[in-house]
């Protein structure tokens, strides 16, 4: 039976209908790390890095997808707590329409820059900079297929239409895994073949979305047409998904910082090691987000609605699941390092051992990390960007940032992985902050 936005949720009913998100975002994430497998094993270390090295730079460019689908989706689930259902059909339509021009822009700034900035980034010899620039310059122009994949997604749990976004997912995913599999072990295409399968499987990602909300009669509250520009919305939207603009593009700039410091005390090796880290914290923490994403426009609903007995209901449970999950995979991380660690760097003894460090040190991070992720989208999805993209910035730039120039000098290589636990403890303490300081202006306590 389909769950309705306006309705009472207790932990059945909420972790049901969030659920389809948490599958989503990790099942995104693991298909998302297939080319990496695939280039470590397949085609070597030094591709492998490459890729690593100029993923922060790429991810950085396309956060704004993340900032329409994130900050559009709080606006336009409220306006449907409203009532107003057809003016949110004309704001879904017209942060559409924003992504695919925004895309394309986006895609040509990348083409155009990628190579000074692979050198910028720290590459070193041809091998490494031609390998950035072959994966960068194909991924960037799938970057509009990208965005919108990413606004689809979100923007089908507003939709009442969770299930969607996860069979959509895993249509793109498993198109990804089975052309990586052919493009690079098959066809012998190497790298280029890795970005090829990324791009083929954003494109069956976005196109499914827009055949189905096209569609007069598609059973959802949103549907695409008319969606004539409206700026007050456009900015509002930037303003309110700022949080996850400033998540986004700020982490991939200290990812970048992260490499030069490994560059400096590890070399290649630090690069590659952090890369499966990164790699295996998509997988964890894809969960989190996955749940935040997904209750994220039942708060905005009935924050909308004025509804303050579900806004408290909602919050308390929201509180209680992130901090449990939280240690729950914190454990995980400790159980399956060794796992990890093997199915992308077991062919080189020193860089397991190195990588191997480096997951158990992080696993701490994750005590904290589920609590200030929901503190950030809860502020988001009460239309408050300003103190959501605040959390954010402090918690992807200003600690992280702080951590990874000063830890390193006291523990060299080791300093580099505690950073992020640091950063995180720290972003702990001000999310509860934020929290407390505001409970009586939203009554969610």
């Amino acid at each position: 039976m389909r769950i309705q936005l306006c309705e009472h949720f207790d932990y059945k009913k909420l972790l049901r209908f969030v659920f389809p998100s948490i599958a989503m975002m990790v099942f995104g994430s693991v298909y998302g790390i297939v080319d990496g497998l695939f280039v470590s094993n397949c085609v070597g270390k030094t591709p492998f890095a490459a890729l690593n090295l100029i993923y922060p730079f790429i991810a950085v460019l396309s956060a704004f997808g993340f900032m329409i689908g994130s900050g559009g989706n709080a606006i336009v689930a409220k306006t449907l707590g409203e009532g107003e259902k057809e003016k949110a059909n004309q704001y879904f339509s017209m942060l559409i329409y924003v992504s695919v021009i925004l895309g394309v822009a986006i895609a040509a700034t990348g083409i155009a820059t990628v190579r000074p900035v692979s050198i910028l980034l720290g590459a070193e010899g041809e091998e490494m900079i031609e390998c950035c620039v072959v994966y960068g310059s194909i991924i960037f122009a799938g970057i509009p297929f990208f965005m919108l994949q990413n606004a689809f997604q979100i923007f089908f749990i507003t939709a009442e239409r969770p299930n969607y976004g996860f069979y959509t997912t895993v249509a793109a995913g498993c198109g990804n895994m089975v052309l990586d599999a052919l493009f690079i072990v098959g066809f012998d295409w190497g790298l280029a073949g890795a970005a090829l399968a990324t791009i083929a499987s954003q494109f069956i990602g976005a196109v499914i979305p827009i055949v189905y909300f096209c569609r007069k009669h598609n059973s959802s509250l949103l549907r695409l047409g008319k969606g004539p520009f409206v700026w007050k919305v456009f900015w509002k939207t930037c303003t309110n998904g700022s949080s996850e603009f400033v998540s986004n593009i700020s982490g991939n700039i200290v990812a970048m910082l992260y490499n030069l410091q490994l560059m400096r005390f590890a070399g290649e090796d630090g690069v590659a090691a952090y890369g499966v880290l990164m790699y295996a914290n998509w997988i964890f923490v894809a969960g989190l987000f996955g749940y935040v994403t997904g209750a994220s426009p039942v708060i905005a609903y009935h924050y909308g609605a004025q509804n303050h007995g579900e806004l408290k209901n909602l919050f308390k449970k929201s509180m209680i699941l992130m901090a449990g999950g939280g240690a729950v995979l914190a454990g995980l991380i400790l159980l399956f390092a060794d796992a990890l660690s093997g199915i992308f760097v077991g062919y080189d003894q020193a860089l397991f051992e190195l990588t191997k460090r480096a997951v158990i040190i992080s696993a701490a991070a994750f005590l904290f990390i589920g609590l200030n992720i929901f503190g950030s989208g809860f502020f988001t999805a009460l239309n408050n960007g300003l103190i959501s993209a605040a959390i954010s910035f402090l918690r992807t730039v200003v600690f992280q940032v702080a951590a990874v120039m000063i830890l390193p000098e006291i523990w060299e290589i080791d300093g580099i992985w505690w950073s992020m636990v640091v950063a995180e403890i720290l972003s702990f303490i001000v999310t509860m902050f934020c929290l407390a300081k505001n409970k009586n202006k939203y009554h969610y306590a």
